[in-house]
């Protein structure tokens, strides 16, 4: 054993949290080091190549907003993007990119070897290392020390990894790559929590053994779209995906072949996602279905790969390709790479800090996968949390958390932390009590000054940040002082406009109120300034909503007086008599920071709270 080198924080890991996470600890200053597995295989897509989606792209716009790198990368190395949920309100619009793989990880893998700060290392990192219980660094299989006060677990679906094809199993990790089959034990004598979990993935089909006229094309959408706040809106489209569906010859097949799927015969013993389950399961769960939608879509312009989103299955391979060819355009199609199940192991995230340290373990930060999360986009949130707090760790700095009403991040770190997770846990818009104040458009609004108050927002952003302020400042301005008479000429206007008539005085701001009233259809009868696309639609959205998103604000006030109230470090749950024996266990297990927090544990009753605030005032007042 030799000590190789020593670094500030080490991230374990190159997938999408650790990407995040190497990048904001280096840019804040931190010496750090990225171990991955394998080098050719960073910011991996071993799912379908996409980005974003429901909850998903205000995940994504979050972690650009802060300084991170998901949305530009995502912005270069789209082959189609399209803005779902547009027959919504704005709240759960969401912004879908079909990435090409391959592309993503190698502009992915650019940044990160040409970081300051930063290096990357192909290495199989076997042992944390511990110094009177606390972080020292970690040893690799060929028996090299890496020294550090800060490590960050972002091992995916690497560890003791698992992949099942049928009758088929073998240690692996996605996609034939190698398992980390030493470090679980390791943290389980560092006295953590694991869990097994189990995620899969469709068979990648032949391109050219395709029958795509007999499926409906996709097309991306023809107006600009951007993930990140620096990228310019501009049609992006390179290629198109389609959408085919199921029928009952398929279901039957699958039906008929139940004893020979491991998810159904017991070889699978991980828990599964629920919101994004195999095609065998959605035949046993949705028995009344006659069909379930399949999009097959490009896994980038070099390859003829196809993904069929929507057929996960760890189904043998004759089963596969059986149910495959009943499918409308599939009839002929030859499989590139058959679909498998992964089983994993993975903390109990609800040993986290809600900045993501360890609560036994100083100075061992973890997130993504290896928090029980689903998904590129949770893991690359998680990813840039832990990279910033471990390197204002080593600056002996206070950390930085989100809370639940400043964005998606913040409630999906608070629901891992505080409620834990049984099942791969995913994001979604229904998760948020206030998705109408956390929208994707106003995620820079929401978090870009605090990305530079940390340091991690560049002068860049940060101007183009303050300049759109101001422009919608000004924009809504000009709107208040624009006084609308139900003049002669004024009714002309708005029958121009195809709005009703007025009968007292309005300004224009009040005529954007009305859902049949943009600010461009003003602009063409009234003296307004041009602005931006996202300028124009921030001001509507903040207008056309003013009074929803007034009475959210008040809620959010109401939650953070119970944020505001701190539960006493040292306090003993296990001696109140007045709460309940269940939340007394999970109080002492999870250590809530603030009465809010504990409020959202399950099994902590509205009775136990009124017994903690009487605790707290009493507590104060012995202060006093």
């Amino acid at each position: 054993m030799f000590t190789v080198d020593t670094y500030d924080v080490i991230v374990v890991g190159a997938g999408h949290a650790g990407c995040e996470a190497a990048l904001a600890s280096a840019r804040l200053g931190a010496k750090t080091l990225i171990a991955t597995l394998n080098l050719d295989n960073i910011a991996l897509m071993p799912c379908n190549p996409a980005v974003g989606g429901p909850g998903k792209s205000h995940l994504v716009r979050e972690i650009d907003a802060l300084g991170g790198e998901m949305g530009l990368n995502t912005d270069e190395t789209c082959l189609q993007m399209r803005m779902l949920n547009t027959g919504k309100g704005p709240a759960v619009y969401s912004l879908r990119a079909q990435s090409d793989k391959k592309l993503y990880q190698m502009s992915m893998t650019k940044t990160l070897e040409n970081q300051e700060n930063l290096e990357v290392k192909q290495l199989m990192i076997t042992d944390l290392l511990l110094e009177d219980g606390v972080v020292s660094g970690v040893r690799t299989e060929l028996d090299e020390v890496y020294k550090a006060p800060c490590v960050i677990l972002a091992t995916g679906t690497y560890l003791k990894g698992k992949i099942i094809i049928g009758d088929c199993t073998y240690s692996g990790g996605p996609i034939g790559q190698r398992s980390a089959e030493d470090l679980s034990g390791s943290l389980l004598k560092a006295g953590l929590k694991l869990m097994r979990f189990k995620t899969g993935t469709p068979a990648r089909v032949d391109r050219r053994t395709l029958r795509t006229d007999e499926m409906t094309k996709q097309e991306g959408d023809k107006d600009g779209h951007a993930f990140s706040f620096l990228s310019e809106r501009k049609n992006r489209n390179k290629a198109c995906c389609w959408l085919t569906f199921t029928n009952e010859e398929t279901h039957k097949i699958i039906r008929d072949n139940l004893d020979r799927a491991p998810m159904c015969n017991g070889v699978i013993e991980g828990i599964g996602p629920r919101y994004c389950p195999s095609i065998e399961s959605k035949i046993v769960r949705f028995a009344d279905k006659k069909r379930h939608q399949l999009f097959v879509e490009p896994e980038g312009e070099s390859t003829e790969e196809m993904y069929v989103q929507g057929m996960s299955t760890s189904m043998p391979a004759d089963v596969q390709y059986a149910f495959l060819r009943t499918i409308p355009g599939l009839e002929d199609v030859k499989i590139m790479r058959p679909g498998y199940a992964i089983e994993y192991d993975c903390l109990d995230p609800t040993q986290l800090t809600p900045w993501l340290e360890t609560k036994k373990i100083p100075g061992l930060f973890s997130a993504g996968q290896a928090n029980g999360t689903s998904g590129y986009e949770e893991a690359a949130a998680q990813g840039l949390i832990a990279g910033i707090n471990s390197a204002l760790k080593v600056q002996h700095k206070e950390p930085f958390v989100l809370t639940r009403s400043e964005a998606y991040i913040g409630v999906l770190i608070d629901d891992l932390v505080t409620k834990g997770t049984n099942e791969p846990y995913r994001i979604m818009t229904s998760r948020s009590e206030y998705r109408l104040i956390l929208r994707q458009d106003n995620a820079d609004l929401r978090l870009t000054q605090k990305g530079y108050d940390i340091g991690l927002v560049t002068e860049e952003r940060y101007q183009a940040f303050t300049a759109k302020k101001q422009a919608i400042e000004a924009g809504i301005a000009a709107l208040k002082e624009i006084s609308v008479t139900p003049s002669k000429e004024n009714l002309a206007k708005l029958e121009q406009l195809g709005t009703a008539p007025i009968h007292t005085a309005l300004t224009a701001y009040d005529l954007l109120r009305r859902d049949d009233v943009t600010y461009a259809s003003l602009q063409t009868v009234f003296d307004l300034p041009d602005l931006q696309e996202d300028v124009e639609e921030e001001i509507e959205i903040t207008i056309k909503y003013e009074g929803y998103i007034s009475r959210q604000m008040e809620q959010v006030d109401k939650m953070n007086r119970l944020e505001k109230k701190k539960m006493p470090e040292g306090i003993v749950y296990a001696d109140i008599d007045t709460l309940s024996a269940e939340a007394r266990q999970k109080l002492d297990e999870i250590r809530p920071l603030s009465l809010g927090q504990a409020s959202r544990i399950s099994g902590v009753s509205p009775a136990d709270i009124t017994a903690l605030l009487i605790l707290l005032e009493q507590h104060n007042r012995g202060d006093k």
